[in-house]
């Protein structure tokens, strides 16, 4: 289009753009016929009966996905019992830190993270997702049988194949008639999961699905310990692609998602939207695709460039989000977020104009806990009196991809069961209420 430079145009409220050619002024319009802007309500008809020159180009956005139908009936959680402090590894990271002369209490500092669970060594994801899962269906007092539909979404799980959701489908005794399988997104996977269960719920297809999954840092933190203390070539600028994985914590989350004609909770689904800015693909990636309690695992992490582009694609995603919800930022009552650390807390909030004081946090006692922080937050600001009925949550999602997938709920009753502490780890006391 030589003629013209190109403008994008968003047409109706199905979230399409469309690009079309613009008229410079004083220039000629190719096809002899001036060129124009969609606007809101225009037909476009796009095909080999149009003049090359005046074909539209058609861009679809993902659309948003409404929900009408949709409760977040029940929430489970298993957590484990053994706590690994920052300063216990940076003791185990001794030989490292001498080396590097690197100062004891910089773990924390950086991240904004005090401690981690782990799991027992030989765990694998499925007995903890059994726990979890069995807490969820247990709090909503549902027939197992009802569920239609189970998937497990960490990233990690037992064995490449079978699916670890075959297991737990098993142990927990649910239907024959059941959707089985599991779903992996980085941090995204319960988010994406809960999403697909959603969407057959409002499709008719079933009327109940249990989302779930275990996250096991154990091994990544070993190998990782075991990986900087042994390499003598390692400088200050080489360890830091590794600093990431010393934040990663272990937990184990369940939704429950029901047709709103079963829920007694009423916690209502509203809408979901996504961005994907998969440029980005390389930031933070493992060595190898592995399975089960043997894994060795290694992570490479371009910490400050991730949390850059990550930044920028929940900001992205957020507007959408707004723009597809129809809420204002001051209509948020509470954001729930995945958790990262401190530093990526306050940069991402300040970015997309959200106070911290209604935010909800427990990264400090739980770490990185992967695709089940968000799931873990959502549970923690439930049990310590952070939410409250009627109110209008934004559950704000990102994972390394970069993908970010966002829904707005407005909560309900829904039970949180499973064994969080009996008090908030944080203090965090909410400014709302």
């Amino acid at each position: 289009m030589a003629a013209g430079r190109w403008r994008a145009s968003r047409i109706g409220s199905q979230a399409r753009h469309f690009r079309v050619p613009l008229q410079v002024p004083g220039a000629p319009s190719v096809s002899g016929e001036p060129a124009h802007i969609l606007s809101p309500g225009s037909t476009v008809y796009v095909g080999r009966a149009i003049p090359c020159a005046l074909q539209v180009r058609l861009f679809l956005r993902v659309r948003p996905l409404r929900f009408e139908n949709v409760c977040l009936e029940s929430i489970g959680v298993c957590l484990p019992e053994e706590v690994w402090t920052s300063s216990e590894i940076e003791q185990r990271l001794a030989p490292l830190y001498d080396r590097l002369k690197l100062p004891e209490g910089r773990l924390e500092l950086m991240s904004g993270i005090g401690q981690r669970r782990v799991w027992p060594a030989g765990t694998v994801p499925s007995g903890p997702s059994v726990a979890s899962g069995g807490e969820a269906i247990g709090a909503a007092g549902i027939d197992p049988d009802r569920i239609g539909c189970l998937i497990h979404a960490s990233v990690c799980r037992d064995f490449l194949e079978p699916a670890t959701a075959s297991r737990v489908h098993h142990r927990l005794g649910l239907s024959p008639a059941c959707w089985v399988y599991d779903l992996s997104n980085a941090c995204l996977g319960l988010m994406n999961g809960a999403v697909q269960i959603a969407t057959l719920i409002e499709s008719g297809a079933i009327e109940a699905g249990l989302v779930v999954g275990t996250e096991n840092s154990r091994p990544l933190l070993e190998q990782t310990i075991a990986t900087l203390c042994g390499d003598s070539t390692l400088t200050r600028q080489s360890v830091k692609p590794a600093f990431a994985s010393l934040t990663i914590g272990s937990g184990s989350s369940a939704w429950l998602l029901v047709h709103r004609r079963l829920s007694s909770a009423k916690t209502r689904f509203g809408a979901a939207v996504a961005t994907a800015r998969t440029a980005f693909h390389d930031l933070c990636r493992s060595d190898q695709d592995s399975a089960g309690a043997s894994m060795a695992p290694l992570m490479d992490t371009d910490s400050e460039r991730l949390m850059a582009e990550g930044v920028a694609t929940g900001v992205e995603n957020f507007e959408s989000f707004l723009a597809e919800t129809g809420v204002t930022r001051e209509q948020i009552d509470r954001s729930i977020c995945h958790q990262v650390g401190s530093r990526h807390r306050s940069t991402m909030l300040a970015a997309m104009g959200l106070a911290p004081e209604r935010d909800v946090v427990t990264f400090p006692w739980l770490g990185n806990t992967g695709s089940v922080a968000l799931p873990l937050t959502l549970a923690a600001a439930a049990r310590y009196g952070h939410l409250r009925e009627g109110d209008h949550l934004g559950l704000f999602g990102i994972g390394s991809g970069i993908n970010s997938v966002m829904i707005g709920c407005e909560w309900g009753r829904t039970p949180v069961a499973g064994n969080l502490p009996a008090e908030d780890p944080t203090g965090q006391r909410s400014t709302k209420y």
